[in-house]
């Protein structure tokens, strides 16, 4: 812990230096003076999502201008980091969330236990739960946690599933009808004596992006306020270096760098400056963004995803106190230039052999990439995807003859990756929709469908639209509220139109979401108002028949949203 000011005047301010970080350390006549401090090196990933193989595509197989990821190379990376360490039973390896949830086909088939396999072989020690950890269900994450075999599917790979060799921790999910932790709030790990506290923190909004049956029966408190209320419950066991692992994060500026902190805005500006002093660092992911910060006098780091970075953490620790000297972190990149671990390379040949010539079946082609970057719509205002276009005419295909559909639209979360130019594998149109979600095609009215666009800005996410949407927004326009979106004036009255056809407000249309959406997720409200509810086949199965149908499918046209600068208003 940093010292705090009444201990700092206590010694005397002249005594003192102040790293960059915003640590306390003595001068080096008092270092001499003094037992050697403790040299602990944490090392951090993040949003793993089951990429034991490389992930593919320019964004999300490559960082910081290189080839990186999969779990082989990863493996390597961390062994080679320890030995960097003073002395390698120093090193702490830890994550923040969503290892598992949405993720590729060898490791989802069978509900991500070929992850869980390859991090515990990888060193790691202890974790945060992400919001996908809940994807199926608070039981299954404590199946996942302790072993056994899936209650529907059993051991898909003929062997015993032994649980993780980890340990997950969250401090803020809790049961709701005893107020109790779902796991372990908080470990302390003991390095030469000395106590270093690790708190797991799920994000406060988890039950906005997961299905209602994910978080059934769980309440999810505030971050800041709960990772204050175990730093003093530490500190009472005499834990003076505490380490926050949060899966919740922010942004930097595109010109950012994966060691740089340009601009950093987001949920965990405002959380940091909320967090007692005495937590040091904060481990923190989500967004999928690299950054290397202080806030607040904290260390505060993201590793990106996919395990394309290795956070490389080192913290000086007072032996006599416990407090944190100097802390400093580097994002390493997990290039593939190093050997492959070899028990990483077996463990996936031997799900790849389980999983069979499934993975490798052909079900369309594409003529160039497709890409899922959203293109920006004005100022930071995020907007279509060529991926998330594609998916949306996919879903509206699907539903169009079988419901009587006019327009589809897709929810950006859902998109998880791209394609490359030619053949489309299974395996790969698995990887871009993973959630085995349902279509869900229902009943709006004009006035509910502008209400629903208006949403997006108040949720600060943009729907992908099919090919027969075109509407207008106005970056001059006002943002509704949470509590009345429809009040918003973003988009353009009398510019929404379905097959070149003005939307009017009493009339009412069919539409096409999954059931995701349906249900009010990523704070869709509005769409719960639907009527005439119609479920129909796995949005994966439909993009797949999209894919068959269509090959060879190009990259969609960004020209379904377009602003007032674009389109004049008349």
């Amino acid at each position: 812990m940093s010292i705090p000011g009444m201990r700092r005047a206590a010694i005397g301010l002249t005594a003192l230096a102040v790293t960059a970080f915003g640590a306390v350390t003595t001068t080096p006549d008092q270092a001499d003076a003094g037992p050697k401090p403790v040299a602990v090196k944490l090392l951090a990933l993040n949003d793993f999502h089951g990429n034991l193989e490389p992930p593919t595509g320019t964004t999300n197989g490559t960082i910081a201008g290189q080839p990186a990821g999969g779990a082989e190379y990863l493996a390597t990376q961390l062994a080679e980091l320890r030995k960097r360490a003073a002395k390698e039973q120093n090193t702490i390896t830890v994550a923040a969330g969503d290892l598992i949830g949405a993720s590729p086909l060898l490791s989802a088939a069978f509900h991500d236990e070929p992850t869980i396999e390859a991090l515990s072989l990888a060193g790691l020690d202890y974790a945060s739960v992400g919001n996908h950890e809940f994807d199926e269900g608070a039981d299954e994450l404590l199946r996942i946690q302790n072993g056994g075999c899936h209650p529907v599917d059993g051991c898909a790979d003929g062997t015993p599933y032994e649980g993780a060799g980890f340990r997950y921790l969250s401090a803020n999910a809790f049961r709701t009808a005893t107020g109790q932790p779902l796991l372990a709030p908080y470990a302390i790990h003991k390095v030469q004596g000395v106590k270093v506290g690790f708190i797991g923190m799920t994000l406060e909004g988890t039950p906005q992006i997961v299905s209602p049956q994910g978080v059934a029966g769980l309440t999810f408190a505030d971050e800041a306020q709960t990772a204050n209320r175990y730093a003093r419950e530490l500190r009472a066991k005499g834990v003076e270096t505490i380490v926050v692992l949060l899966h919740e994060g922010g942004t930097q500026d595109a010109t950012g760098g994966i060691n740089d902190c340009k601009g950093i805005s987001g949920p965990i500006v405002d959380i940091a400056n909320r967090m007692d002093p005495s937590i040091d660092v904060v481990v923190s992911g989500h967004t999928h963004q690299a950054y290397n910060c202080d806030i607040a006098g904290k260390l505060v780091t993201s590793a990106s995803s996919f395990g394309r970075l290795v956070t490389d953490i080192d913290l000086s620790i007072d032996r006599r106190t416990g407090d944190v000297i100097t802390a400093k972190a580097e994002n390493v990149v997990v290039n593939r230039e190093v050997d492959r671990d070899p028990a990483q390379t077996d463990l996936i040949n031997r799900y790849k052999a389980v999983l069979g010539p499934v993975a490798g079946r052909e079900v369309g082609q594409t003529t160039t990439e497709i890409k899922k970057t959203q293109e920006i719509l004005f100022d930071k205002t995020l907007g279509e995807s060529p991926m998330g276009n594609l998916i949306a005419d996919a879903q509206l295909a699907a539903t169009d003859d079988e419901q009587g559909a006019v327009a589809a639209f897709m929810n950006p979360g859902g998109v998880r990756d791209e394609l490359d130019a030619g053949v489309v594998t299974y395996e790969e149109a698995f990887t871009v929709q993973p959630f085995g979600n349902n279509l869900v095609t229902l009943d709006l009215t004009g006035a509910q469908l502008y209400c629903m666009l208006e949403q997006q800005f108040v949720t600060g996410r943009t729907l992908y639209p099919s090919s027969t949407v075109r509407y207008v927004v106005d970056p001059a326009g006002t943002t509704g509220t949470v509590a009345d979106p429809c009040a918003g004036t973003r988009v353009v009255r009398g510019s929404l139109s379905f097959g070149g056809v003005a939307v009017d407000a009493g009339t009412t249309y069919r539409v096409t979401v999954n059931n995701f959406l349906s249900g009010g997720g990523d704070g869709f409200s509005v769409l719960t108002g639907g009527t005439n509810v119609v479920t129909g086949m796995i949005d994966l199965d439909a993009f797949v028949a999209y894919l068959a149908a269509e090959s060879p499918v190009s990259a969609p046209a960004l020209d379904r949203i377009r602003t007032t600068a674009e389109v004049p208003a008349a």
